[in-house]
């Protein structure tokens, strides 16, 4: 007798126990004159916030290079911990839990060469995480915004707000789901 195979489940949320570092927002050097804040929410199909999620962040260089600086997990010799980024170089890549409120922020400089940041979402409920946009512009001529009708296009624009400051909300299905990517 054989028996059917058991469904697949979501493990977890376990990425705030183990995943957020210090200082995982702060892609940019300390004191940089060109620093923006990347922030948004993250919210579920019914359009409440989704209070464990986590949202990593990768992009280029101002000047375009993609290589980065090591150094986002660095250890303490020591002890072993993480202790994070040195605060000066840049290593574009960000790493940040959501609040209570579904809040999430990265402070980081604008990309090189492309108008975007690439964007990783993992949740409770997924079983594989997402990846996305955050144009900080619409870019007319971008192969992907082109390809959107304009209602799944404005899922993937940042808003510019005061101080360089872009809001770019995260939406994991239901009315104005974002725009996912698949690799």
């Amino acid at each position: 007798m054989s028996t059917p195979p058991t469904p697949s489940q979501t493990v977890g949320p376990f990425y705030g126990y183990a995943l957020p570092f210090t200082g995982g927002g702060e892609v940019a050097p300390a004191g940089h004159p060109d620093t923006i804040t990347l922030h948004g929410h993250v919210f579920d199909g019914a359009g409440n916030p989704v209070p464990d999620a986590l949202v990593e962040t990768w992009q280029p260089a101002p000047d375009g290079s993609r290589t980065g600086r090591t150094g986002s997990l660095r250890h303490d010799p020591v002890t072993g911990r993480v202790v994070g980024r040195d605060g000066v170089g840049f290593t574009g890549f960000g790493r940040v839990p959501t609040d209570a409120d579904g809040h999430w922020a990265v402070r980081t400089l604008p990309p090189g060469g492309v108008p975007y940041i690439c964007v990783a979402v993992f949740a409770r409920g997924l079983l594989h995480h997402l990846y996305t946009r955050a144009y900080l512009q619409d870019a007319p001529g971008d192969a992907l915004l082109d390809s959107l009708e304009p209602a799944r296009r404005a899922t993937l624009i940042a808003h510019l707000g005061p101080h360089g400051t872009y809001r770019f909300d995260v939406r994991l299905q239901g009315d104005g789901e974002t725009v996912f990517l698949e690799f």
